[in-house]
């Protein structure tokens, strides 16, 4: 194709780290390579990531990890427990390299990112290029797929995985209109975008199989039976964009934290002490926005798949005298909310907090018949100051952390090997 051809259209690259959290891991273990290897989720509960020997052996993503216990007796599977702090050091340096390409890009994932390519001349010759690059500067193996739209580019991006020949990038638009058709045509519904399991269900009742059957569609009939999302979804398959790139991640109107515990936890203040640690790391992501909520809620859930035990699952919420973005603050407030629902009888598993009606901290609702709101002090700023220098949860709030019964399992974590001094590798 053409140069001028090339930059007549919109060319929408999603780059995709393959195998991601496998890859991390096998950069400082080489002795991994060419095994099956799979990272599993908090606990060690479930495979969330799995090389292609793994793969090849029949490992399901989400798949217990109790389960393969016959796979690693008869091929060696080798398991690793998830190391957060390491895929997200890993991930910032492949998204700085990506973000060198164009000025215009959107961090979708950890492991994946949009880059608007469109004016690029040697379209594909950059696109190799890019890839050659993050793989020799981080060593992350990635593919590259191009399309007109962000669902064309996934799909783009999934061939590339898929097929040798592409040497890890393919480009949709580079096809004739007869490739294209031929191409969908043999791609199921259920590689498309947003297209879950249940959703291919419903849409093999209307005979849409493979996504050139999605791409021609009755669109009248897609809007009324399965509303705008998969209408938008038909536009993008057939090049007219309809998700424009999030080059600035908006603000959230909830923040979540929560965790399953390593083991039943019983007593109230391991309890207390979870809840701590999640309100730190809820405040953390509130304070970075400059916003502040003003409702708490408090969850707690006994183990549901354990049904010889008594199940509790209590859920409070309180509005706020005044929003608020304080830890010490929200910390009293979830503190008494978990006192008020706690039951020494159960055996919990679970606990989180969720901060809501969030608005930013130069919002302030006045009340003439009240005492003006206390000023947000400097107290908070200096402690994420002192977390982003010294590393996070170098200062805590309250009790945090003086119990480890309720932490996550991770009898399998690698070394943080590239943010902590203590475990950086000695050659």
């Amino acid at each position: 194709m053409s140069s001028s051809i090339e930059t007549s259209v919109q060319q929408l690259a999603l780059v995709d780290c393959n195998n991601f959290y496998v890859s991390c891991e096998r950069l400082f273990r080489p002795d991994l390579r060419n095994v099956p290897v799979v990272v599993l989720s908090n606990n060690d509960g479930c495979v969330v990531s799995r090389s292609n020997e793994a793969k090849a052996l029949g490992v399901r993503m989400g798949q217990p990890w109790f389960e393969c216990k016959d796979l690693v007796a008869q091929h060696g599977v080798f398991a690793l427990s998830s190391n957060y702090a390491l895929y997200a050091d890993l991930s910032n340096r492949v998204m700085q390299i990506l973000s060198e390409y164009s000025p215009r890009s959107e961090v979708y994932s950890i492991d994946e990112c949009f880059v608007d390519l469109t004016g690029t001349p040697n379209l594909r010759e950059v696109s190799y290029a890019m890839r050659q690059r993050v793989v020799q500067w981080t060593g992350i193996p990635v593919c590259v797929g191009i399309g007109t739209t962000k669902t064309l580019a996934k799909l783009a991006n999934h061939v590339a995985k898929k097929h040798p020949r592409s040497q890890g990038v393919f480009n949709f638009n580079a096809l004739t209109e007869i490739q294209k058709e031929k191409l969908l045509t043999q791609l199921p519904v259920e590689e498309v975008w947003g297209v879950g399991r249940k959703l291919t269900k419903r849409l093999a009742e209307y005979n849409v199989h493979t996504v050139q059957d999605l791409k021609t569609a009755h669109t009248p009939t897609l809007r009324a039976d399965f509303g705008v999302v998969i209408e938008k979804t038909q536009r993008e398959l057939q090049e007219i964009p309809c998700v424009d790139l999030q080059e600035i991640t908006p603000d959230k109107q909830q923040i979540i934290s929560s965790r399953s515990f390593g083991n039943m936890v019983t007593e109230l203040p391991v309890l207390k002490d979870a809840l701590s640690t999640f309100v730190a790391n809820a405040c953390a992501k509130l304070r970075a926005q400059n916003g502040q909520a003003a409702v708490i809620q408090v969850f707690l859930h006994t183990n549901r798949f354990r049904k010889d035990l008594p199940q509790y699952s209590p859920s409070l919420a309180v509005p706020l005298p005044y929003p608020t973005n304080d830890s010490l603050v929200i910390f009293r407030w979830v503190d008494a909310l978990c006192e008020r629902m706690y039951k020494p009888e159960y055996q919990y598993k679970k606990a989180g907090i969720m901060l809501s009606e969030i608005s930013p901290v130069t919002h302030h609702q006045g009340d003439l018949l009240e005492e003006p709101l206390p000023a947000q002090g400097t107290l908070m700023q200096t402690l994420d100051a002192l977390n982003k220098r010294f590393g996070r949860g170098a200062v805590k709030v309250s009790t945090q952390g003086a119990y480890s019964g309720w932490q996550m399992r991770q009898e399998r974590r690698s070394p943080n090997y590239t943010t902590d001094w203590t475990e950086v590798p000695v050659v």
